[in-house]
């Protein structure tokens, strides 16, 4: 039996649609949340930063942690691990992963024009028109997104991406029903021995993906019948000793044959490809209103391969903290707006787990004790020796990834 994957507009009937396939064929219904989760039962990462993959929130940090790339992998071994299955309807956006070579996947896509759209918006969500067109463009944005992220198309329902494309605003639920199931029982979406190859190199490439992720790489993947090619799509300053790394890890993983590395476009870039580096911390937020100097010391924090960004005022790093969650924070206390300590308040209210160093020019032996009583990991005055900085940062990072080992089952 083949499997079923459905990518849908919003407010196209998809809902309606997805309970008559799963009445008629008793297929197991797996939807985005579900392979979320099993991505974050396989790699330990939390659950809503897989699923920022889908909406292409990337991070400020991603540079240094490549938390989406390795999000991307583990998704890709959960559906990878799935299609060991069959008798199910994937919904959703993960469905879209799958390699068009599996052809035992019927890939479905429902769409319909505006005109239906916006009515069964306005109906469902008891919205205003102008709110229904305004929330249809900004899920029809996310779609495009996602597409463009997978295949750098900016139509998110380019016919070449699935097998039907099906207007819901044409046929009835049951027509549109009656034409999946009619589709299912094609010859052409029968397993083969060439489309269950197909599926058996998806799970290979997922498995090396995810390997190389643990060992914080991130280079494209490809893989038939063991044989395995791995793309390097960003400029690299020491190219032979990272394919040397890279066949090492690969070339011990069962079910591969051989392993051959080459250059992609990107490799010509002016970005340098950085490898996660587990023993510093890679998303430190710096917090000062002191411009220069807070850039001065980003820039002297990544030439140590440590990931940071920059806010000059307490609102925008508690946004930043919100959006990108970082590991360690370098606060300064003094600044216009939300001062420092009510931003370590903030801080370790909503997000204990952060590691914040005050770094200040102006404190005071109470502000100090007041600082250590709040949470704070360490209490630095300026001028601060870079050196001292560098080895703080690295016993945060040690105290962050002893957490994170206790947390784990």
């Amino acid at each position: 039996m083949s499997a079923i994957t459905i990518f849908s507009g919003d407010y196209c009937r998809k809902e309606q649609i997805l309970q008559n396939i799963v009445r008629e064929t008793d297929f197991r219904l797996i939807a985005d949340g579900d392979i979320i989760n099993k991505a974050a039962e396989l790699s330990g990462m939390a659950a809503k930063k897989i699923e920022r993959v889908f909406s292409d929130k990337t991070s400020v940090f991603n540079k240094f942690t490549h938390e989406k790339e390795r999000s991307l992998a583990y998704l890709k071994l959960a559906v990878a691990n799935l299609l060991k299955n069959d008798n199910m309807v994937m919904e959703g956006f993960a469905g879209l992963l799958i390699p068009k070579g599996i052809h035992h996947v019927l890939k479905t896509c429902l769409i319909a024009d505006m005109k239906s759209r916006i009515p069964l918006a306005m109906k469902t969500e008891n919205l205003t028109e102008k709110e229904a067109q305004e929330r249809l463009h900004e899920k029809n944005q996310v779609q495009a997104l996602w597409v463009n992220t997978l295949f750098k198309l900016k139509d998110p329902w380019d016919p070449s991406l699935y097998d039907m494309v099906i207007p819901t605003d044409k046929f009835s639920d049951t027509e549109i029903t009656d034409q999946i199931l009619k589709n299912l029982k094609s010859e052409i979406i029968q397993p083969t021995k060439t489309s269950l190859k197909a599926a058996e190199d998806f799970l290979l490439c997922a498995r090396i993906e995810v390997a190389l992720a643990k060992e914080g790489h991130s280079v494209d993947v490809e893989a038939r019948d063991g044989s395995v090619t791995l793309t390097i799509n960003f400029n690299v300053l020491m190219l032979k000793r990272l394919e040397e790394d890279l066949k090492t890890i690969v070339s011990a993983m069962d079910g591969v044959k051989s392993v051959e590395t080459r250059i992609g476009k990107g490799f010509y870039q002016a970005d340098i490809y950085r490898k996660y580096d587990f023993e510093v911390p890679s998303k430190v937020l710096l917090v000062d209103d002191e411009r220069e100097f807070v850039q001065t010391l980003s820039e002297r924090l990544i030439m140590r391969d440590m990931g940071s960004a920059v806010a000059y005022d307490g609102e925008s790093a508690l946004n930043m903290v919100k959006e990108d969650e970082p590991e360690v924070m370098i606060l300064d206390l003094k600044m216009p707006g939300i001062d420092g300590i009510e931003v370590l308040k903030k801080v370790k209210v909503s997000h204990p787990d952060i590691e914040v160093i005050i770094l200040t020019g102006h404190g005071t032996e109470d502000d100090r004790i007041q600082c250590m009583g709040l949470g704070a990991f360490a209490y630095l005055q300026k001028p601060i020796d870079i050196e001292l900085l560098s080895e703080t940062l690295k016993k945060a990072n040690e105290k962050i990834q002893q957490k994170k080992s206790e947390k784990q089952p």
